[in-house]
């Protein structure tokens, strides 16, 4: 168990905690959620003992190991798999141990303790690991030393992973993750046997892999019951209860104050002027909790939309060497509001691919057709860092708008979502998702008919990420995204192609298909991006996923099956009105976080089924309408 009491901390003149509390029972999976910069890192390093607090206690077990993504990244000689198996010091030491032992109660102590820790086993649950984080058979034998850093640091992830300690803190796991790696990581954590806390933006892995919400909110903790989309829901509710709270007490307050200031000079009324007057007094006005709101983004679209298609592609090679295509056999359009994500895994081409579209890249073979005067916006992480770190985003606004005035550059650079004072702030002083911030309003600067995106969540906090989402709903161009967010891709892509076996192509089932086809695939052994897979869904309790549509020619049956669809959908909607309004209710989770938990899965379930359903009653009403009904 892990007991946080009355803690204070500062860092320099910032107090990030003024006496937090919470407590994390053994087993429990925790996803600690809060503003970027409010000191989600900081609680980390405190918990580890690697700074101590102003005051407050934090109580772990004596012999509880904890365990973290090292700093140190692995960068040596040693193979892959050596570094993950050396994780498990008690193993690794278990086993020199027993080469050299000769007193036979010791060699049968130790080979118990083997046992017991599964230790035969070791090697393939090590190479399980690593085959899920993106390594194959062959790359585990390699040396760390001819990886590059963001792989490094998904070995290092797997040594952690696989010495399994009693307390996993992960900070943004998901970071140096593509899509198969983030999913195949959250089915992972979703069984960890231990205790597991998480910070992390990535909202499907706060809905999958935790039971319960810690908030770091005001210098404060609190934990609620349920995963990220519960507690977001319950936040929400509190916030409003509190709002009408305090805007009644404010009512009451004006009142008296009414009363008083009218009668307190009259005799007759005086004495209960006073009275009142006392009341005001005593009442503490009620502080209203204001939510830091988030500023939007916005993307400049095309100045006048280009007819369709607005790229075509037929037979087309790329690749970085004459005669060696990373990618061949491409054949594809694009129109100009399609919402493409690329799906694969690191090293497949999907770089590859988003660079020959924004014209970094010279195609070796086929064709590739646009209009001539397309304009292309291409974000990538690692531009980043040629921000110029002494210039504020009012002085790159100005540098792009010479002729302009002071007004109307800072009214720009307030656009891009800056307020006064971070707008002069140089970019060296801005934080992570500052600085993306400032790169997506430059290179959307003029407009653009395209906007390709690679990986551009890294350092965004959630409520930002939401902002992009609703950013791009609003964009007039087509997109091309890449990304390890799955909330994102289901929010803004209406198609997905898959980069993989040196190709690209159409993938037609959902994403969700693609989950399952990636978990069966590293549990299998074989990590493979899937071509196409179509597995069964599951609804939820008593309702299960609509059956494929079929076209009988038989009109009757047909009138029978819409009918039928028609009931489900009828019982799944009501359903889902029972459990939202159980979900509403504040005192649910405060009093059974558990059923709490169990409706916002059951919740989810029944969504799916009623998504099914609703297209199965679509198809039938279209075969109804083939055979000559009109419905």
């Amino acid at each position: 168990m892990l007991e946080i009491s009355n803690l204070t901390y500062r860092l320099g003149d910032r107090l990030l905690f003024d006496g937090a509390s919470a407590t994390v029972q053994r087993g429990a999976k925790v996803g600690f959620v809060g503003r970027n910069g409010s000191g989600k890192t900081t609680l980390f390093k405190l918990i580890r003992g690697e700074i101590a607090p102003e005051s407050g206690e934090i109580r772990l077990p004596s012999r509880m190991r904890l365990g973290g993504v090292d700093q140190e990244v692995p960068a040596g000689p040693q193979a892959l798999l050596e570094i993950v198996l050396a994780a498990d010091t008690e193993r690794a030491s278990l086993l020199a141990e027993a080469e050299t032992a000769t007193d036979p109660t010791r060699i049968s102590d130790i080979q118990l303790r083997l046992a017991d820790i599964d230790a035969h086993s070791a090697e393939s649950r090590a190479a399980r690991i690593l085959q899920g984080l993106g390594f194959d058979h062959v790359a585990q034998q390699r040396p760390a030393s001819d990886f590059s850093g963001g792989w490094r640091m998904r070995v290092a992830l797997a040594a952690v992973l696989f010495s399994a300690p009693d307390l996993l803190l992960l900070d943004e796991p998901t970071n140096y993750l593509d899509l198969e790696g983030a999913l195949w990581l959250e089915s992972y954590l979703a069984k960890y046997p231990y205790t597991l806390m998480v910070i992390s933006h990535d909202r499907d892995l706060l809905n999958s892999a935790v039971g319960q919400t810690l908030h770091l909110d005001q210098r404060r903790l609190q934990l609620y019951g349920g995963p990220f989309d519960t507690f977001d829901k319950q936040r929400r509710i509190q916030l409003a209860v509190e709002e009408k709270a305090q805007a009644k007490q404010a009512a009451r307050r004006a009142h008296m104050q009414s009363f008083v200031d009218r009668f307190r000079a009259k005799a007759t009324k005086a004495k209960q002027a006073q009275s009142r007057l006392k009341m005001l007094e005593k009442m503490e006005p009620m502080a209203l909790r204001v939510e830091e709101r988030v500023a939007p983004f916005h993307f400049q679209g095309p100045e006048k939309p280009k007819a369709p298609p607005l790229i075509n592609g037929r037979d087309l090679a790329v690749g970085y060497e004459e005669d060696k295509a990373i990618l061949s056999r491409m054949t594809f359009r694009i129109d100009p509001d399609d919402r493409i994500a690329l799906l694969g895994q690191n090293g497949n081409g999907k770089s590859t691919f988003a660079k020959m579209i924004a014209g970094r890249l010279t195609r070796q073979a086929g064709d590739l057709t646009f209009p001539g005067k397309m304009k292309v916006a291409f974000f990538t992480q690692h531009q980043l860092d040629d921000l110029n770190p002494k210039e504020s985003p009012v002085d790159t606004v100005r540098r792009r708008m010479p002729e302009a005035g002071e007004a109307k550059v800072r009214g720009r650079a307030a656009q891009m979502g800056f307020d006064r004072l971070r707008m002069d702030t140089p970019a060296g002083q801005l934080s992570g998702g500052e600085r993306a911030r400032l790169l997506l309003g430059l290179i959307t600067f003029d407009g653009s008919d395209i906007l390709i995106l690679d990986e551009p969540t890294n350092h965004l906090d959630i409520e930002s990420r939401e902002a992009l989402v609703e950013a791009l709903s609003q964009y007039d161009g087509a997109v091309i995204i890449i990304s390890h967010d799955r909330h994102l891709i289901e929010a803004t892509a209406d198609r997905l192609w898959v980069v993989g076996d040196g190709t690209v192509k159409p993938y037609e089932d959902d994403l969700s298909a693609y989950r399952q086809a990636i978990l069966r695939g590293v549990d299998g052994g074989k990590q493979k991006t899937p071509k196409s897979a179509k597995p069964k869904k599951a609804g939820p309790a008593r309702e299960p996923v609509a059956p494929k549509p079929t076209r009988p020619s038989n009109v009757s049956l047909l009138k029978k099956q819409v009918a039928e669809a028609d009931a489900r959908l009828k019982t799944i909607r009501a359903e889902l009105a029972k459990i939202d309004k159980d979900l509403a209710n504040p005192k649910l989770y405060a009093m059974n976080p558990q059923k709490g938990a169990k409706l916002a899965a059951r919740r989810a379930k029944g969504a799916e089924a009623l998504d099914s359903w609703e297209a199965r009653w679509l198809d039938l009403n279209a075969a109804l309408e083939e055979a000559g009904e009109q419905v």
